[in-house]
């Protein structure tokens, strides 16, 4: 359903705006202004260097340039909301339902997922690192009332911290002196349980990227890589939500929707399962549109 009302709205928009297709000889003429793109977005895919990487492409193709706004997911989708931006890519898959079953938005799409994982100091006075999973660890964590740094901001992680919490029955409060919520993105909470030898749970991408400045911390659930890791709860889907002009006249539809169909094409899609493995050895995210996953069904008959 919500494909089919995204379709009604983005047939028009490709009628009206063929000049600026997928490539080719029908990119906009260059006397025609660069127009703007607001994207609000998780800090992971900004601390973790995607977006630096891929979108320079869609600005040179489309002749735009993306204003990118990078805080936690219910902030963007807050700014979404109030009709502030065109367009949102984040990961909290319950807010952006509830999103989209509010008319604020059209037609999601999966675009990619990576994991989350726990990280912590290398004391490990908590004896998390030989916990099973996250909320077993989180368990621990509790019972030994060690520094734990939440980001306490409303974004896709955070939400998920407190899935993990619940599912420990564990309700910690920013009154004891052990559980720290900073109201902070990932890259600035990660170095802050870094400074003060606390555990924290962090998107994958954003760890690996950030990695090599934190030495005082080291993984300590979800493995070294994402086929490592055993634990279903820390799976993190993104996807991209375009404004809906009904609810909210001023967005760019036209400009919103071809970002979503630029980041969910095969092309697209294949520069995210690249990105990261030349650095790190592993991608920082995994594609997931609908797109790639039937080029990829098709490639392996």
């Amino acid at each position: 359903m919500r494909c089919s009302v995204f379709s009604a709205l983005l047939v028009p928009v490709l009628l009206l705006g063929t000049s600026a297709g997928a490539g080719g000889d029908d990119t906009p003429s260059k006397a025609v202004s660069p127009r703007t793109l607001r994207l609000a977005t998780t800090t992971s895919t900004d601390d973790s260097g995607l977006l630096k990487a891929i979108l320079p492409d869609f600005e040179k193709r489309y002749r735009a340039r993306v204003e990118v706004v990078a805080v936690g997911t219910g902030q963007a989708l807050r700014l979404a909301a109030s009709g502030d931006v065109d367009v949102v890519l984040v990961h909290a898959r319950q807010k952006e339902d509830q999103f989209v079953a509010e008319g604020h938005g059209v037609g999601r799409q999966d675009v990619m997922y990576n994991d989350f994982i726990l990280v912590g100091p290398r004391s490990d006075p908590a004896g998390a690192s030989g916990a099973a999973t996250a909320k077993d660890a989180l368990a621990k964590i509790a019972a030994r009332r060690a520094p734990f740094v939440s980001r306490g901001d409303d974004s896709g992680t955070h939400a998920r911290e407190r899935e993990i919490w619940a599912s420990a029955g564990i309700a910690p409060s920013v009154t004891s002196n052990w559980y720290l919520s900073i109201g902070q993105g990932m890259g600035e909470t990660l170095l802050f349980a870094n400074e003060k030898a606390a555990y924290t749970l962090t998107d994958r991408g954003t760890w690996l990227a950030r990695r090599s400045g934190l030495p005082e911390l080291k993984g300590m659930v979800g493995g070294e890589s994402i086929s490592e890791n055993r634990d279903s709860q820390l799976l993190n889907p993104y996807g991209v939500i375009p404004v809906n002009p009904a609810r909210h006249p001023g967005v760019r539809l036209d400009l919103a929707a071809r970002f979503v169909e630029w980041i969910t094409s095969a092309e697209v899609q294949r520069r995210i399962a690249d990105f990261g493995k030349e650095e790190f050895g592993q991608p920082l995210f995994y594609p997931n549109s609908a797109t790639w996953k039937a080029a990829t069904q098709e490639s392996a008959k």
